[in-house]
């Protein structure tokens, strides 16, 4: 360290009396001071320090009042900084380190700043440097953050209440959704109650007419019965009474015989429909929930200038032809070099080339699949390579495909394909084709010649550059949402989605870039034509670190924009 973080107990001055109480400041009250401890190196009112002077730890430090301050001899120092350290509270920020251009506690240095070599105490910092503090222009600064802090802050309230408000309305639309389902089951179970009285009445009336028929025949038997027991002196009323007894009681033994003596009624058997519980059973939920972005205005991104930069591997014998540009999170850059086949990484900051991988063939469109990882169509091979960042960068995986890949994206777990022409397709990560979706179905297809694909992260949005057709955007089943192919836009070569949901589109006979809303509405121009230049090829952008990158035709160089 340059010097020790001794204190010097001389630092005072008459400005000590405009001094609050720091124990009384730390409660939030502003109680002017009347003590100081030398020891302790802070203020304190009439009443704090007689709590100071009953810590037993603190018995016999040096307590000094108003007047014996005031008339201590000062040696010009400015006075010691009294904020306590946010991490060791029992010490002042009273120490600086230049090299980091940073305050801290007499720990924070030891700690945090022990290899520094120029590391000050304060007062004594701001004495030896004729130091002065300007504070106006950082104040305006902070009020200006603040304000800005301030609104966020109110959009983070709306967003909870209108996060609260729809809370309500799910609820209500997953009890009304329940509600039809019950309806719908009372109106299923009305119409199974009333199947099964139907065939219950069918089968008690086939009961009745049995009954009916039963009855008679035993009517007809009692009746032969009752007038073959009767007295009767006539010969010729008996032999009839006889014949009809027997002809009651031949068919009632038929009728017996017929129906076996066994129940006539039908068993009913309730036989349930096994699907509704096979379907609720696979069933989670009633409805799925997707988080759906709240529409909010989008502001034209405007170019506050560009530098150039050489990307091409000193190595490489031909012009670079960049076709696709990717921008990391944390601001590294990556290129695809299709004249070189190459895939090329620049630094973060002054995007000098860092590190470069070897790839078998052309290449075409390189997307990021995560903070370490990304991915590169080689359509020559009818592979996809994925990249690993960690380290030196090499290939970790590749899929195949039956058809010459050029475009890519990759959003929601899955991987979008595209050929050079009309044909786009899901994939899962490991090289699964899940879905297709265009296909040559007439002689005007949906597109003509792909250039670049991209995809939102929720996968409900497909935009595709057509060169001929334009911006096409997709819903998630692959329905046109809306398209543009205006004057604006000609050559159609990349589309970029940006953080907040925006999209890049470059137009390589255009040489500019336009910016849409995510749903295919024109925002405006972020980069006019340029006299001279080449055509624009790829776009890029990292909002974060308000950067913007584009490729040109047949160029060693990249352009980074601020925005």
């Amino acid at each position: 360290m340059a010097t020790g973080s001794k204190k010097n107990t001389d630092i005072l001055s008459d400005e000590i009396f405009d001094i609050l109480c720091s124990m009384c400041k730390n409660k939030g009250k502003n109680t002017e001071s009347e003590k100081f401890c030398v020891d302790c190196h802070d203020y304190f009112c009439r009443s704090c320090v007689q709590v100071h002077n009953k810590v037993p730890v603190l018995v016999g430090h040096k307590v000094l009042d108003k007047s014996q301050v005031k008339s201590r001899t000062s040696k010009g120092l400015p006075r010691a900084p009294t904020e306590r350290c946010d991490r060791h509270s029992h010490n002042h920020i009273d120490m600086y380190c230049q090299n980091h251009d940073n305050v801290g506690c007499s720990t924070c240095m030891a700690v945090d700043h022990r290899l520094c070599k120029d590391t000050f105490y304060i007062p004594e910092f701001i004495q030896n440097n004729t130091y002065q503090v300007i504070s106006r222009g950082l104040q305006t600064k902070l009020n200006e953050i603040a304000k800005t802090l301030a609104k966020q802050a109110d959009i983070f309230k709306q967003d909870k209440q209108r996060l609260l408000k729809r809370k309500a309305e799910l609820l209500a639309d997953i009890r009304k959704f329940r509600q039809e389902i019950n309806d719908k089951l009372d109106k299923l179970e009305k119409s199974s109650i009333e199947e099964m009285e139907s065939k219950v009445k069918s089968l008690e009336d086939k009961i009745e007419d049995g009954h009916k028929q039963l009855q008679a025949y035993k009517s007809r038997v009692t009746s032969a019965n009752d007038k073959l027991a009767s007295k009767n002196t006539n010969q010729a009323e008996v032999f009839v009474y006889v014949k009809m007894a027997e002809d009651a009681a031949n068919v009632a033994n038929n009728y017996m015989k017929h129906a076996k003596m066994k129940s006539t009624v039908e068993d009913i058997e309730f036989l349930p429909d096994s699907t509704i519980l096979t379907q609720l059973d696979q069933m989670k939920t009633l409805c799925t929930l997707t988080e759906k972005h709240t529409k909010k205005s989008v502001n034209l991104f405007h170019s506050k200038g560009n530098k150039s930069y050489n990307v091409k591997v000193e190595s490489d014998n031909r012009i670079c032809n960049i076709t696709s540009v990717c921008c990391m999170e944390d601001g590294t850059i990556i290129l695809g070099d299709g004249n070189n086949r190459k895939l090329i990484r620049l630094h973060s900051y002054n995007y000098t080339v860092t590190d470069f991988c070897d790839l078998p063939g052309f290449t075409h469109q390189v997307c990021m699949i995560n903070n370490t990882q990304v991915a590169i169509t080689v359509p020559s091979n009818k592979e996809v390579h994925f990249i690993s960042l960690s380290g030196k960068m090499k290939t970790t995986n590749k899929i195949k495909t039956d058809f010459e890949c050029y475009c890519f994206a990759y959003a929601n777990n899955n991987l979008y394909i595209s050929d050079f022409a009309t044909l786009l397709y899901m994939y899962t990560l490991s090289g699964r084709k899940l879905k297709q979706y265009n296909y040559e179905k007439s002689e005007d297809n949906l597109f003509y010649d792909i250039h670049s694909i991209a995809v939102s992260q929720d996968a409900t949005r497909i935009y595709v550059a057509d060169f001929y057709k334009g911006l096409i955007v997709l819903d998630h089943n692959g329905h046109v949402i809306t398209s543009f192919n205006g004057e604006q836009l000609k050559g159609a070569s990349c589309c970029y989605l940006t953080e907040a949901g925006s999209v890049l589109v470059s137009g390589q006979n255009s040489n500019n870039v336009l910016q849409f809303t995510c749903d295919g509405e024109l925002i405006g121009e972020v980069i006019k034509a340029k006299s001279g230049k080449q055509n624009i090829t790829s776009v890029s952008c990292n909002q974060r670190m308000t950067k913007m990158c584009i490729s040109r035709q047949g160029s060693d160089n990249i352009e980074v924009y601020d925005i």
